[in-house]
């Protein structure tokens, strides 16, 4: 597992959204955008039970996540990692911690029937926001 760099902690405790890769049986990619969290070096992810991300994570637990920095669009941190654990524990009271995060509402008022569940992600592989990976050659020598 990776830690998770500060920097990626700091985004993903903003007002921000994650893309979330998921694998479909026929190993095709599914992309959700999502709310997001951590519990430390964990990526977390509240869902419906038997939603698809739930579905594809219980059975394939290879995933990828791309963090967007709201105030800058081009500033993303990217995760790929696996699925340490699904469960049901916690995940209502969290989803109403991620309503007073995303909408400034105590409560989650959108509930489907049938329960939450938390999707907690292991990194392997952790870019963080701000990093520039392909330096260009018009970009000034440093001295």
């Amino acid at each position: 597992m990776e830690p998770l760099p500060d920097s990626v902690k700091a985004l993903i405790e903003q007002r921000t959204f994650a893309n979330l890769a998921t694998l479909m049986p026929d190993g095709s990619p599914h992309v959700v955008q999502t709310w997001v969290d951590h519990e430390g070096d964990l990526v977390v992810i509240n869902t419906f039970d038997g939603s698809q991300k739930h579905k594809n994570a219980k059975r394939d637990s290879r995933v990828a996540l791309t963090i967007t920095d709201p105030a800058e669009q081009f500033h993303i941190a990217v995760v790929r990692g696996r699925v340490k654990e699904i469960t049901f524990d916690g995940a209502e009271e969290h989803i109403d911690r991620m309503a007073m995060k995303y909408l400034g509402q105590p409560k989650y008022q959108r509930r489907f029937p049938g329960r939450r569940v938390l999707i907690k992600i292991e990194a392997t592989r952790v870019i963080p926001p701000w990093t520039d990976t392909h330096p260009r050659g018009n970009q000034p020598k440093k001295s």
